[in-house]
């Protein structure tokens, strides 16, 4: 990870990473990518990050190695090597001697800006050097331009898999100008300086996600080897050699050649370009790595994983003003169209801030939850206010935000379906049920589109509004999250109330409306912090409590806020009770809910089961459990 990235932190469902340090004035890398590397220990042993991390594909080992066939080869007094001596031998040297004309090597994926960036280079003295596409890109555009086998006098062999690996071109590359021998070692093999490297790599990530897939044959056939090789070459000599992998910069390029700086500056911007060259070929490996893991891994966590992120902005600062902030989105092939608030598209308002990223991600996520048109409102990361309708949602986003006014200003909205010019019209005038007269006023609305009256009627609302337009996050995802030194690896909790079985296990069952509540408080729960106790009923959110230390405390708070509706109401708990006698369970009971879902699992779920009875509860258990830490 680079070395600007501080702590790091995720939401554990969320498609991005949000990385903040201790010291304000930190500064992040804004280009390429910035990738996590992890370590997976077992039986003993630790794969170092590293190693997945900087090795490529076929990196500058296996052009070392090609270099040292070639040099043994030479000298056996083999027919064919002999052949082979002097076909070279005839051949006039392709490679200008060192000292002369400067050279530029260009073989691109992507041939954004190529055609402005080749003219730039010959108008400054630059000969050039290309292979296959790109050589033919640049040719048609007439200018003049310098195939990599004549360069070699070597032709491109094996459907292309070798091109530019050979001592022709890494010597070029990896000659330091500074030491005699390498100076020598070049004039000696007639082999001429290569200045600048212009490469980005097979679109191997394109690839491999395009719809409908790819064989696993064609995904091989598109791994990069020549161009990490390279790149990698290239950075490493970055004293003497410009590497270049993303079009953005080809601009500033011509513009420090045509300075001609030298120098400081000039090694700044190499040392920059070889920071860049790395992340590049570091970002693609772990788009190889995870693939061919996803392969062969199974079911088994990597042994070693590595995230590329990319910096989608810097933050004002992170959960407090003293800390400074980034936002990062998650490169990982697994993430590609999951959707989530991570890829959401702003439409209006101030910028996101630390604390608005992870409570428009709480708020996103619960309200994709419900399976009816759903208004959802999250302060601090929970579901203060839910509610559910069929034929009206005006009226369910009302409810929710009456199910505490209090909390729900200055939080966040959020809808699970298209915000017209009504509803857009209510949330701009709806009046907090406190007073009746002041206007709602929240961070950030979400929803998965928007008409363009109702985008129009909600920009009225305010200027800092942050009006976010976001896909529903793909299930079957995995999360990370960090702890000192190491980083927490888990499965997305997907399941539903249609994933899991109620089970009645009182003796009184429970009525289809009471089933009907159990299960709405039941997705709730879900989304609430531990220990998280929900009350609801008629599909709306009447009171919820979290994160208490202890689930008694939680269960009063949610009883307080449903007041007098939680007689006949449904509650659920995210894990079992551990006590029901002179405990939650038969405080609940007492209050007068009609329904308790919990998983169970309890040495002492048959007391929840007796106490249950006596009140003329119904009670259910799930089996399943929903912490939130």
């Amino acid at each position: 990870m680079a070395s600007s990235l501080g702590l790091v932190a995720r939401a554990p469902s969320a498609g991005a990473f949000i990385a903040h340090t201790p010291q304000k004035e930190a500064s992040f890398p804004r280009a390429d990518l910035a990738p996590l590397a992890f370590s997976h220990q077992r039986s003993g042993t630790t794969t170092s990050p590293s190693e997945s991390c900087v090795r490529p594909v076929g990196g500058s080992r296996l052009g070392s190695a090609f270099l040292g066939d070639l040099q043994q080869l030479q000298e056996r007094p083999q027919p064919l090597v002999r052949a082979m001596a002097s076909g070279a031998a005839a051949a006039a040297p392709a490679m200008a001697s060192l000292g002369d004309q400067k050279q530029a090597l260009l073989t691109v994926s992507d041939k954004t800006g190529l055609i402005d960036l080749a003219k730039g280079l010959i108008e400054l003295g630059y000969a050039l050097v290309s292979t296959g596409g790109t050589a033919a890109a640049i040719e048609k555009a007439g200018v003049p331009v310098k195939k990599v086998e004549e360069v070699t006098s070597f032709p491109e062999m094996l459907d292309g898999r070798v091109k530019t690996l050979h001592p022709a071109v890494h010597g070029g590359i990896l000659a330091r100008r500074d030491v005699p021998g390498h100076v020598e070692a070049l004039e000696k093999h007639k082999i001429g300086t290569i200045d600048i490297v212009v490469c980005n790599l097979y679109p191997f990530y394109q690839t491999v996600m395009a719809p409908g897939g790819t064989s696993f044959e064609n995904g091989v056939e598109n791994i990069d080897i020549g161009g990490p090789a390279m790149i990698r070459a290239a950075a490493k000599n970055h004293g003497d050699v410009f590497v270049v992998v993303e079009p953005p910069d080809y601009s500033t390029l011509l513009d420090v050649l045509k300075k001609g700086a030298g120098g400081d500056e000039e090694l700044a911007f190499k040392k920059k370009l070889a920071w860049k060259a790395y992340q590049h070929t570091s970002s693609y490996d772990s788009a190889v790595a995870e693939w061919l893991w996803k392969n062969v891994g199974g079911s088994e966590p990597a042994p070693s994983l590595t995230v590329p992120l990319t910096l989608a902005s810097s933050l004002r600062y992170g959960e407090n003003p003293h800390q400074s902030a980034a936002f990062y989105t998650d490169r990982s092939l697994q993430e590609h169209g999951a959707g989530g608030i991570a890829t959401a598209v702003q439409h209006h308002g101030k910028e996101m801030s630390y604390n608005n990223y992870l409570d428009a991600d709480a708020a996103w996520n619960c309200v994709n939850e419900f399976p009816d048109p759903t208004a959802v409102v999250v302060k601090h990361t929970n579901p203060c206010g839910v509610a559910s309708s069929k034929d009206d949602l005006l009226e369910a986003y009302r409810l929710a935000v009456r199910a505490d006014p209090v909390s729900a200003f200055g939080g966040i909205v959020a809808f699970n379906v298209p915000v017209d010019e009504t509803l857009a019209r209510e949330i701009r005038e709806f009046r907090s049920p406190t007073d009746g007269e002041t206007r709602m006023f929240y961070e950030i609305v979400v929803a998965p589109e928007y008409t363009e009256a109702g985008l129009a009627t909600l920009k009225g609302k305010s200027k800092t509004l942050r009006i976010l337009e976001a896909k529903a996050r793909a299930k079957g995802k995995q999360g990370l999250r960090q702890v000192g030194g190491g980083w927490l690896l888990q499965d997305a909790d997907d399941k539903t109330p249609e994933d899991i079985e109620f089970k009645v296990v009182s003796q009184r069952q429970p009525t289809k409306q009471e089933l009907a509540d159990v299960k709405f408080a039941w997705r709730v729960c879900k989304h609430v912090k531990s220990n998280a106790i929900t009350v609801a009923k008629g599909n709306r959110l009447l009171g919820m409590g979290s994160g208490q230390p202890n689930r008694v405390k939680s269960l009063q708070i949610a009883v307080e806020k449903a007041g007098d509706e939680v007689q006949g109401s449904a509650l659920a708990s995210d894990a079992f009770f551990p006590f029901a006698w002179g405990d939650a369970v038969e405080d609940a009971c007492k209050a007068g809910v009609a329904i308790i879902a919990q998983p169970g699992g309890s040495l002492r779920d048959q007391d929840a089961i007796d106490c249950c009875n006596k009140y003329n509860v119904a009670l259910v258990m799930t089996g399943v459990r929903h912490f939130r830490h």
